[in-house]
């Protein structure tokens, strides 16, 4: 009997689901958290959490992981060489450390415009090569001819050693200056990339697995190990489409809107006959706009762990994401008592980093670019929680808020506070950590709230609800002016929204809060068994999609019968006729699909295969058409679906 494991590493948690082979069914469901900087060990610590016996007949593991997306939000990417070839837009900035321009390019139809300056390039990636990780390359046109892309891979290759990512394998669209950006936000990821891929492989030899190794893309499809080594910026998002692939397989539902909601945030989207709903155009991440395609989603920084804040004796949640005071019961020792000492802050000094109940403490990573007063209160914290008077006590710098927010920011200390998890605790509604801690932490903001702990619980949980509804109806009614959508979420008119289309919620304590969203939103709300694993269910049962986009145009429009150009992503092709024209681009692109389902795992039985031409040529065109657009999808399934 064989068995697939799915795992989802999230910002918070990270989750594990082993399935069996024959019957597609749940045997065993596993949660963790989340471990930073190192993933893996929070993932091996989710799959001990499995407990069984079957893993040496494993014979899949695919993995969803919010690594790129955390990475370039953070810029903690690789620092990366970008060099531009052409006549390349220049205005902007670039995330590169050091970029160039240099001589070459193509036009439209794949002519050389203008050689390619080697000597250019060769003198560039020699003088910064000892300060990057990585090269991305990107050439005016590609898309059309990448063979200056290709050249200078293969140069920089030969005298830096380093990885190269070029542009034209990243997209087939047109846009210079997006093309550009993801090219040098994927070489950002590629040594980090193949570092995490390379531990994944080494944990699943150590537990003697014969198993194939995938990921989940940001379209919610599936992709190859090869094929993650060299994109992985296509990995950024794949915790939201890994949330509407799961919920689609639990619920057996090919439409639903789906709520996730994790640790650090809210995430809805939809899947429509079972395809996730896209981007029109490609992701934005961190500010830079590519050409990655992945799903459309409303987000917002609340989750289960966001922080609760108050100012003005108005309650606030997020957008940072803290230490449960409940979890941290269960980490530290002693924790309770030091939380009881933490002292009320004055009115005027509240702002985020000023609260109640708020502690800090060190993380892993090491410190990078501080100022002599970031360096002196990082000193005076440890790898035990502190309070804010300790901190103070043992710094010659006073940890002021905005010294608190800069070392935060560089991920260098973790915040501990009063969370929507805390409050399920102090409700009864979820009780899977310390309730005594979310106790004293409600007790303490309750004397600045007005309320006693109870009620501050039930404020805070309503303030999630809303939130909850207003990004669920601000995701299905995107045209429709923002601020009349929260004004019907917060009850100022007597009206609630009505939904044709089933809601499937996500998430460890979702359950929570489905009575009061159904007074909000009458809808279908389904909460399937395994909610609180539903990505990592996602990351097992998405599809290998391979879609290849190739055009067929004559070489001379004067003489359109002699010579024909193919455009294909493996570059321009020159055949005699128009049909030898379109047996190749065919092949071709079989060839490309089958070997992409190769790299997915994917047999031929469990794979579709479709071919779509459409023409254009003008009116009294007497000849083969102008142009030709072929387009070859590949549709597969690693795990076929059993339900």
């Amino acid at each position: 009997m064989k068995f697939s494991l799915g795992i989802d590493a999230g910002g918070t948690y990270t989750d594990a689901v082993l399935v069996r082979d024959t019957d597609g069914s749940i045997v065993a469901t596993s949660k963790a958290l989340t471990t930073y900087p190192d993933l893996i060990i929070g993932i091996r610590d989710a799959i001990d959490g499995l407990r069984t016996d079957d893993l040496d007949k494993v014979s899949l593991v695919s993995v969803s992981t919010t690594l790129a997306t955390n990475t370039v939000l953070e810029g903690t990417g690789s620092p990366v060489a970008l060099i531009l070839v052409g006549d390349h837009p220049t205005r902007g900035t670039y995330p590169a450390k050091h970029y160039t321009v240099v001589s070459g390019g193509h036009t439209f139809d794949g002519e050389e415009t203008i050689p390619l300056d080697i000597d250019a390039v060769k003198d560039f990636a020699l003088r910064v090569k000892g300060s990057v990780s990585a090269f991305a390359v990107s050439s005016f046109f590609s898309i059309r001819n990448p063979e200056h892309e290709l050249a200078i891979r293969d140069i920089v290759n030969d005298v830096t050693g380093l990885p190269v990512a070029c542009g034209h394998e990243l997209s087939q669209d047109l846009g210079a200056y997006e093309r550009a950006v993801t090219a040098a936000l994927n070489a950002q990821l590629l040594p980090i990339c193949r570092s995490f891929i390379s531990s994944m492989i080494n944990e699943i030899k150590r537990r003697e697995m014969k198993a194939r190794l995938i990921m989940l893309k940001c379209d919610g499809t599936a992709i190859g190990i090869n094929e993650a080594l060299k994109k992985p910026i296509e990995s950024i998002f794949s915790g939201p489409a890994a949330s509407l692939v799961g919920a689609s397989y639990l619920c057996n539902l090919d439409t639903c809107t789906v709520v996730d909601v994790g640790g650090t945030s809210t995430d809805v989207s939809s899947v429509i006959k079972g395809v996730p709903e896209l981007t029109d155009t490609g992701a934005i991440v961190g500010g830079w706009k590519t050409r990655v395609r992945a799903t459309r989603m409303e987000t917002s920084a609340l989750g289960g762990d966001s922080q609760v804040w108050i100012k003005s004796k108005h309650i606030f949640i997020g957008p940072r994401r803290v230490i449960p005071l409940c979890l941290a019961a269960e980490r530290y020792p002693a924790f309770i008592e030091k939380l009881k000492r933490c002292l009320i802050p004055s009115r005027s000094s509240l702002d985020m980093n000023i609260q109640p109940a708020r502690l800090y403490v060190r993380t892993g990573f090491d410190p990078i670019e501080l100022d002599e007063f970031e360096t002196e209160v990082l000193a005076a914290i440890r790898n035990e929680p502190l309070i804010l008077e300790e901190i103070a006590s043992s710094s010659r710098k006073y940890p002021s808020s905005v010294i608190l927010d800069s070392l935060i920011s560089k991920r260098l200390i973790q915040p501990i506070g009063f969370t929507p998890t805390d409050a399920l605790h102090i409700l009864g509604e979820y009780t899977r950590w310390n309730v005594e801690a979310s106790l004293i932490g409600a007790n303490q903001f309750s004397r600045l709230a007005k309320m006693d702990a109870v009620e501050f619980a039930v404020a805070v949980k309503e303030k999630m609800t809303h939130s909850i509804a207003f990004d669920l109806m601000s995701f299905l009614l995107k045209d429709v002016d923002r601020k009349g959508i929260e004004q019907i979420v917060n009850g100022d008119f007597p009206a609630r929204f009505k939904l044709d289309i089933p809601v499937v919620m996500l998430g460890g304590p979702v359950a929570s809060f489905e009575d009061d969203l159904s007074r909000i939103v009458d809808a279908d709300i389904q909460i399937p068994e395994h909610a609180a694993v539903g990505n990592a269910v996602g990351a097992l049962f998405g599809k290998g999609i391979k879609r290849v986009e190739m055009f067929i145009r004559p070489f001379s429009v004067s003489e359109p019968d002699q010579n024909y150009l193919v455009f294909s992503p493996l570059g321009r092709h020159k055949l005699e006729t128009y049909n030898d024209a379109l047996d190749y681009a065919k092949t071709l692109g079989n060839k490309i699909a089958n070997e992409y389902m190769d790299d997915c795992g994917v047999s031929r039985h469990n794979m579709e295969i479709e071919f779509s031409q459409q023409t254009f040529s003008p009116e009294d065109w007497k000849h083969a058409p102008l142009e030709t657009r072929i387009v070859i999808m590949a549709v597969g399934y690693p795990k076929k679906q059993s339900n």
